[in-house]
């Protein structure tokens, strides 16, 4: 599963969709310590990846978030539960 290399990122929900059917793949247990391996490997740097990603999107609405008509950081808050 070797992503071709682009000038455009892969959207952020077909990286994850990526990142889960590797760890399916892996959890079947079915590969290779090889295969496994490399499939291991693949998806480290996918998750560091998606994880920078979603910093990246938090320091964004963080920075956009305006308080009395000045910028001001906000920590992100998710869904209440």
């Amino acid at each position: 599963m070797t992503k071709a290399k682009s000038d455009k990122p892969e959207p952020f929900e077909k990286s994850l969709q990526t990142l889960e059917e590797l760890v399916r793949e892996l959890e079947a247990g079915d590969k290779g310590l090889e295969d496994s391996l490399e499939l291991f490997e693949e998806g480290v740097t996918l998750a560091k990846d998606l994880s920078k990603r979603l910093e990246d999107a938090k320091t964004k609405v963080e920075a956009l978030s305006k308080e009395g008509g000045k910028l001001v950081q906000k920590p992100f808050s998710g869904p209440e539960d």
